[in-house]
């Protein structure tokens, strides 16, 4: 057993993404390109609340005290705030606003799966709810919890930090599998893994602050997913904490033992347990990269140009598509927004592996997006995008900061529903939000039969920002399902898109679904009101 352990990972802003130390201010380009298009209105957040008095029963406390120790049991109300919410622009909304009415009783940091796993049977004992918390970084509802659980009669909130279980448990490097506590954070995780030439490739954009744990239980996809696959595919085997006990799943790369029940914990989103361990597949550090943009005439010359390349088995590692409007706004490069841009669809590859493999596979994209009336634009493009991929939701703050309703929203769909569905989505939220209203859309996760579709949306703030933008959302969901999309391709299920998922898995899946919450957790403590609808 090798146990390899990182330092503490900082504290989120609760009114912001990230610490409090990288918020910044629009650059003056940006300022100008927001105020010619949305004005501005200077809206400093408001001071933090007081969150609801703890109300969990003497006998809780005393009995978590005992098990975890004092300096584990938190329920200080600064603690409890950075632990109300997630990070989407309704949670930060809210946040800024002073709300932290979904604030849990306590906070509670257990140190390995045993003592998950007595958190668990206490609070089962206790009927207390137990939401799990990895990095805080959800943008669906799934983090909250507090008010929930105390609308559903149950005793209590403690919000479960698995923030403790941030160790390399175990290595195999014949095998090349990994693994690690669902605590760890992306950057910890990957230095981990590096000390022994190793990488896992899972680069979503909340890279900087996710967590292993948060990335199995909402079916995460990573930037660089073209090459390194969806972070469920990278998965193993899993050991969770459940109210029926421990739960351990993966003994073989395959197996045809009846269905795959990881799969049941893989977006699972704490409904079902809590994952303390995931078994992963690694790979040898690349030993070379490239990474540049290509300037294709429009949207539909892009996805055709991408459809060929993985319907070819020429996938890049990182391939993203920004449309005509997101190129145009240089949102591929946030620190270039404001300035101009070219015309047409910015294309951005990557290649990592060895030298040969990154000449070879870059010459063979380059050959087909050239088919497709590609430009190349050399390595500029490609290497500013590299370097702010992680950008975009400080991007986010400091608009919010000038008054401006920002917030993005994705789902996928097959090759020949991309058009449509995009086409849907776009004009449902345009007539939701009304005039000035901007809807950027990019393809950053591609398959041989279709692919994602991200859109980032911009409008006038105005009066009540969340409530437009819970409007908005409503008819985008709409819209989706109409259009025969997924409701959600990464961001998960949550509280936000719970209302929508029988649309997509039909009556028959929601039975499975209640069935599954009814025999892992009968007595309803897990993260009460997410997913299950």
């Amino acid at each position: 057993m090798d146990v390899s352990r990182t330092a503490p990972p900082t504290e989120m802003d609760p009114q912001r993404w990230g610490p409090t130390d990288r918020a910044e201010p629009l650059a003056p380009a940006a300022r100008g390109l927001v105020e010619l298009a949305f004005g501005l209105a200077e809206t400093p957040p408001a001071p933090l609340g007081t969150p609801p008095a703890d109300g969990l029963p003497a006998a809780v406390r005393t009995a978590l005290v005992d098990l975890l120790g004092p300096a584990h049991v938190d329920d200080g109300d600064a603690l409890r705030r950075l632990r109300t919410a997630g990070k989407s622009t309704p949670d930060l909304l809210r946040a800024r606003a002073g709300d932290v009415a979904d604030a849990p009783d306590l906070v509670v940091r257990p140190a390995d799966h045993d003592q998950v796993q007595a958190v668990l049977d206490l609070a089962v004992a206790h009927r207390v709810a137990v939401v799990p918390f990895g990095g805080g970084t959800g943008v669906v509802g799934g983090v909250a919890g507090g008010r929930t659980a105390r609308e559903a009669g149950l005793a209590g909130a403690l919000s479960l930090d698995l923030v403790r279980l941030d160790s390399l448990l175990a290595l195999d490097e014949v095998s090349l599998t990994a693994t690690l506590g669902a605590g760890l954070r992306g950057p910890a995780a990957e230095a981990l893994l590096a000390e022994h030439g190793l990488v896992l490739g899972h680069y979503p954009q909340s890279f900087e602050h996710a967590s292993i744990g948060g990335f199995a239980a909402t079916r995460s996809s990573g930037q660089a997913s073209a090459g390194y696959g969806r972070f469920d595919a990278m998965v193993v085997g899993l050991r969770a904490a459940t109210p029926r006990g421990q739960w351990r799943l993966g003994v073989a790369p395959a197996s045809a033992a009846g269905p795959d029940l990881r799969q049941v914990l893989l977006g699972s989103e704490g409904a079902f347990g809590v994952v303390t361990e995931v078994t992963v597949r690694v790979r040898r550090a690349p030993s070379s990269a490239r990474f540049g943009g290509w300037r294709l005439p429009d949207f539909a010359a892009a996805t055709t140009a991408v459809r060929t390349l993985a319907q070819e088995g020429l996938l890049p590692t990182v391939l993203r598509i920004s449309d005509e409007t997101e190129t145009a706004l240089n949102l591929a490069d946030p620190s270039a927004v404001g300035e101009a841009a070219s015309a047409g669809c910015l294309v951005v590859v990557g290649v990592e592996g060895s030298a040969r493999h990154v000449a070879r596979r870059w010459e063979e994209v380059a050959e087909v997006l050239a088919a497709h009336g590609g430009t190349d634009l050399g390595a500029g493009p490609g290497e500013a995008w590299r370097d702010g991929r992680f950008h975009g939701p400080y991007l986010r703050d400091a608009l919010l900061d000038v008054g401006v309703l920002v917030e993005t929203l994705e789902t996928a769909t097959f090759w020949s529903g991309v058009d449509g569905l995009k086409a849907a989505v776009t004009d449902a939220v345009s007539a939701s939000l009304g005039d000035g209203t901007l809807v950027l859309c990019h393809v950053s996760h591609v398959y041989e039969t279709g692919c994602s579709l991200y859109f980032t949306v911009a409008a006038p703030g105005g009066q009540d920002r969340a409530a437009r933008w819970g409007a908005a959302k409503a008819a985008a969901c709409e819209a989706i399902v109409a259009a025969g999309g997924t409701i959600t391709h990464h961001h998960a299920v949550g509280r936000d898109h719970r209302p929508w998922l029988h649309h997509e898995v039909g009556d028959v899946g929601v039975g499975v679904l209640r069935a599954l919450k009814a025999e892992l957790d009968p007595t309803g403590v897990l993260n009460p009101g997410v997913l299950v609808p």
